[in-house]
């Protein structure tokens, strides 16, 4: 982090705490998007990053053109996303108590049983093995665990929709984007939110930039006669690139 101001008798820009100098512009980049030499064996310690940073990231030099300014979210605006992450989380652990639910009786020659359906439990006590014989004790009673554990993630997973629902209503107050996303064909509560918190909750310039950042940018190879595409760059947010994908797949269904 760099600061406009030099100080009386300092010969270089010194890196900067906004909270220990208020009053002072400071400018934050990614420390990541700095050019460095591929010939040798990098050496890196703040002290050399920061002389780094003042000759190229610095508004009047030609190399800063090559410095990529680093946007930091705001602690209220961090804690929003803290929703949706947290819903994906618990999805995941929910795929995977199923799975291992059904892994355990495809063991024993069952199939077609739905952990997810209401009459989970009535379901499980009439399930038979494959040659005809009854589960075993101790195996039943490891399913009846793992359904304790998958009902305290559905009820979990009604809570945090719940907290999204009510963030969204109450941001439409504030901001037109989550009421505008709503409006669209396929796009429900959860993307929405994931596309207002992950990626429209911060400024653009322009589309490009938006995909940069989504990391859904080209990746194009040029030297000589050689001159083709890599593909999407990948390098940006990954729960806003998975979402715009998806969403994209979506409006060819509901937009055609």
């Amino acid at each position: 982090m760099l600061s406009d101001h030099r100080d009386p008798g300092s010969r270089t820009r010194r890196l900067l705490d906004p909270s220990r100098a208020p009053g002072r512009r400071n400018r934050k980049v990614d420390p990541a998007s700095i050019a460095t030499s591929r010939r040798r064996r990098r050496v890196k310690t703040d002290k050399i990053d920061a002389r780094r940073w003042s000759g190229r990231c610095w508004p009047t030099s030609e190399a800063s053109r090559g410095c990529a300014r680093w946007w930091v979210p705001t602690p209220a605006e961090e804690d929003r996303r803290r929703i949706s992450r947290e819903r994906k989380a618990l999805t995941n652990e929910r795929i995977s108590h199923v799975n291992r639910i059904k892994g355990l009786l495809f063991s024993q020659g069952v199939s077609g049983y739905e952990p997810l359906r209401r009459n989970r439990r009535k379901r499980l006590e009439a399930l038979q093995t494959g040659d005809g014989r009854p589960l075993p004790v101790h195996l039943k009673m490891q399913i009846g665990r793992e359904l304790n554990r998958l009902e305290l993630l559905l009820e979990q997973i009604k809570a945090v929709e719940a907290a999204r629902d009510a963030m969204l209503a109450a941001a439409q107050v504030v901001s037109p984007a989550p009421a505008m996303l709503l409006n669209l064909k396929g796009i429900g509560p959860e993307f929405a939110a994931v596309l207002w918190s992950e990626g429209l909750s911060r400024p653009f310039d322009n589309r490009r930039q938006v995909a940069a950042y989504a990391g859904l940018a080209p990746s194009p190879w040029q030297s000589g006669a050689v001159d083709h595409d890599q593909g999407v760059s990948k390098s940006g947010n990954p729960r806003l690139r998975t979402t715009l994908i998806e969403t994209a797949w979506l409006w060819l269904r509901h937009q055609p």
